[in-house]
């Protein structure tokens, strides 16, 4: 069936430039001026695509791979069977283990997703540990943010790429505008960019401010499945979501609507939260990095180094990592081994335990079994 195309009609433009924050509008004037679109004009000397010529079409229309009944149910989780490696279920239990004691002893424990964590319908398992205080700080690229929002929103995620690639619709979806604009309004009351995500999800108020200024007759007016959230249960729980997104890498970049400023500011605000929950290890605590090759390592990396920078303690950090390749622990310092380049086995599993005194774990497997494996471990040894 043919997707009907939408212009967007409210984009004014304005050159993007940084405000100083003492000449921003005050807070009384925040709702009044969100109207007005602050688009990337570009004054150089190449060429920039006009991205306000982009056609948009709703998303009601669009092909989803993942459904409702897609969702992991956690209590069948509880009762499932996993055909793992014994000494992979064995590091599993020493993880959940780990875990448990940190939570105990108020230390933190910050798990790093990719977006196929989510995409794959494992959120859920992630809402409930949420919800129990197993975890201090969740994190994530901007695809985690994108197929949560989505979930959210629609309850579906995992667009049909081939088929809507070859149409010039892949990422188009007219409600991307929705997370732009809540990132756009975020930065201007300087939250960060997970933050700014859930309150749209979970702030009626705020809501509205977004949704008054994008919304068409053909959109939904609100977030009908918020329970699949992970943003939405972090930021009602007052856990951390933080969101370390790149420029051009999501298709909310694709939009009239996106304001790099905007997402740079609300993202580099994420950072440095994530880099605060990094500060609480002094005593220990537990790093685990699950679908991230490369985001979710460097921005550890990065966060660690600016803590011991400061002077501040980090020792007893137990780590873990969930992927699919094979760990040759003997390479990771060969150049010429393609395993030199993992930075998730490099960082995570090798140099940053091996720094700090603690204990690094490789999880090899599928995560649609790893993860719900890590998570029937954690609830068994809470009850």
């Amino acid at each position: 069936m043919p997707v009907k195309s939408y212009r967007y009609g409210f984009a004014l433009r304005h050159r993007v430039r940084f405000v100083e924050k003492q000449n921003r509008p005050p807070a009384t004037n925040m709702e009044k001026d969100f109207g007005s679109r602050q688009i990337m004009e570009y004054q150089g000397k190449y060429i920039a695509f006009n991205n306000e010529q982009m056609n948009t079409y709703p998303v009601s229309t669009r092909t989803n791979k993942v459904k409702r009944e897609n969702i992991v149910d956690p209590g069948e989780v509880l009762v499932q069977t996993f055909d793992l490696p014994g000494d992979m279920s064995e590091k599993i239990t020493t993880i959940a283990e780990s875990i448990i004691s940190a939570r105990n002893s108020d230390r933190p424990v910050i798990l790093f997703s990719g977006g196929h964590l989510i995409k794959n319908g494992l959120g859920s398992l992630l809402v409930d540990l949420v919800q129990r205080d197993v975890v201090t700080l969740v994190a994530g690229n901007g695809s985690t943010a994108i197929h949560d929002f989505e979930l959210a929103l629609i309850g579906e995620t995992s667009e049909y790429v081939p088929q809507a690639l070859e149409k010039g619709q892949f990422g188009m979806a007219y409600e991307f505008c929705y997370q732009n604009a809540a990132i756009n309004l975020g930065d201007r009351y300087d939250l960060g960019y997970g933050e700014s995500l859930g309150r749209m999800i979970c702030d009626k108020s705020f809501r509205e401010q977004i949704l008054t200024e994008v919304k068409n007759n053909n959109s939904p007016d609100d977030f009908f499945y918020p329970h699949l959230s992970v943003l939405a249960a972090c930021y009602e729980k007052t856990i951390p979501f933080t969101v370390h997104a790149s420029l051009g890498t999501d298709v909310t970049d694709q939009h009239p609507s996106f304001d790099g400023r905007a997402k740079g500011g609300c993202s580099g605000r994420d950072f440095l939260i994530f880099t605060h929950e990094i500060s609480k290890c002094a005593d220990g605590g537990v790093l685990i990095n699950i679908g991230s090759s490369v985001t979710g390592p460097e921005v550890a990396l990065k966060a660690i180094s600016m803590v011991k920078n400061v002077g501040a303690g980090l020792r007893n950090i137990t780590t873990a990592d969930f992927d699919l390749r094979p760990y040759e622990p003997s390479v990771m310092t060969d150049e010429s081994q393609t395993n030199y380049y993992f930075r998730d086995q490099k960082s995570i599993v090798t140099r940053i335990p091996r720094v700090f005194g603690g204990q690094g774990y490789y999880i090899q497997g599928n995560q649609k079994e790893t993860f719900p494996c890590l998570y029937q471990k954690i609830i068994n040894l809470l009850v």
